[in-house]
């Protein structure tokens, strides 16, 4: 490590506080590829937690923030600003045809947050306020949000859990219709749980679910900060399942890297936050819409989603063929360019040796080695990828026998 490391890494453990563990120093992206301030080059297969959807440095992203940052950068909302409504038009248009609502925050959180009072606020009309959240969920680290998670190791130290929180197991619906009692407002899930272990939906669950939600007149959410915005090979997650909520949240990859976070609504349920209600400084700033702008610009006109699905498929059949031989792994799961590698152990060590590889990778749910490579890799940087995983398989397995 260099002298830049070393001044940033004692700069950091005197003034920052001690909420993170960072690794290496990266100093500069491109695409698919990151490099550290010694000049070493890594192939980034995480996306700096599926926020940078369109890879480091993407040229529309990146003009459309030069551009504006030199026109007009924050006004609040109380006034008018041109690209606020034509990102919520894209954005419910995509999402609800018939229809709908935008709110624009900072944060998947705070996205998250908005989305819980949305359903408190209708469901309170008629005394009901309990939500209905899933075991092994993630939703944020706010106090509302922490009480939604569903993995209980993130509230430790930070009791008494907010009220009006149930967790179900996910994927029961038996369980779900048992909690289902008359005080319950809302019902809270990811399409993918993407902490909880790269964990896809059964779609004929999520029916179950959106008729349960039918019947009862009540609102479904689906928190789509990691799984949404093209990840799994469609612009919005629940697109992919065939089944469509009655609000969405939407964080991370909404503006690939610059702090933004929303929801969209559809119909009746995008009137429900009124004047007064619910509101956000920062949220859908001049500068935020422009980079969110040209993320769905990308969409539209780049090739991105079907590239995510191209090699989404490609990744998942080549590691499945390739983890075969190696009995501490347990299978290949996910959808698109979501995907885990599920491990008999910690995934911490093997993601160690991959990053000596340098191969940037995650976890999620202890023992999954999670993939999120940018929506815009190559079949070339995939078989590169490939390539690092294949040795980096080969020099656990040999590190676990000398164990």
């Amino acid at each position: 490590m260099g002298s830049l490391f070393n001044s940033t890494k004692d700069r950091f453990n005197k003034y920052v506080m001690p909420t993170y563990v960072p690794g290496q120093l990266f100093v500069r992206g491109d695409g698919a590829r990151l490099w550290d301030d010694d000049g070493n080059e890594y192939l980034d297969f995480s996306s700096g937690i599926a926020v940078c959807n369109l890879g480091h440095c993407n040229p529309r992203v990146t003009a459309a923030i030069q551009a504006q940052a030199s026109k007009l950068v924050h006004v609040s909302n109380l006034y008018y600003n041109e690209l606020m409504p034509k990102l919520a038009e894209k954005l419910v248009t995509e999402a609800f045809p018939d229809g709908g609502k935008a709110f624009f925050a900072n944060s998947g959180a705070e996205a998250n947050e908005a989305m819980i009072k949305l359903a408190r606020k209708y469901g309170n009309a008629t005394g009901r306020n309990i939500i209905i959240s899933m075991v092994d969920s993630f939703h944020g680290r706010t106090l509302a949000t922490l009480a939604a998670t569903g993995r209980s190791k993130y509230r430790v130290g930070f009791g008494p859990d907010m009220p009006g929180f149930v967790q179900v197991p996910f994927g029961d619906i038996d369980a779900l219709r048992t909690a289902m009692t008359p005080q319950v407002c809302g019902v809270m899930l990811e399409m993918v749980q993407g902490e909880g272990g790269v964990l896809p939906a059964d779609p004929e669950y999520l029916r179950q679910v959106r008729a349960l939600c039918d019947e009862k007149d009540v609102v479904m959410m689906c928190d789509e900060v990691q799984c949404g915005m093209g990840r799994v090979g469609t612009r919005f997650a629940f697109q992919s399942f065939g089944v469509t909520p009655d609000v969405v949240s939407m964080a991370k990859a909404i503006a690939n890297g610059f702090p933004m976070g929303g929801i969209v609504a559809r119909g009746k349920f995008g009137e429900v936050l009124t004047a007064g209600t619910h509101a956000s400084t920062f949220g859908g700033t001049p500068l935020a819409c422009a980079a969110a702008l040209a993320v769905q610009e990308a969409f539209d006109q780049d090739g991105v989603l079907e590239n995510c699905k191209t090699q989404g498929e490609y990744l998942m059949a080549r590691l499945a063929e390739m983890t075969k031989p190696y009995a501490f792994v347990k299978g290949v799961r996910g959808r698109g360019l979501m995907i885990g590698v599920v491990l008999d152990r910690p995934a911490g060590d093997l993601r160690s040796v991959l990053l000596e590889h340098r191969l940037v990778v995650l976890t999620a749910g202890e023992t999954v080695l999670r993939l999120l490579p940018p929506l815009v890799v190559t079949r070339e940087q995939a078989d590169d990828a490939l390539g690092r995983i294949a040795a980096g398989l080969a020099g656990y397995a040999e590190k676990i026998k000398e164990n």
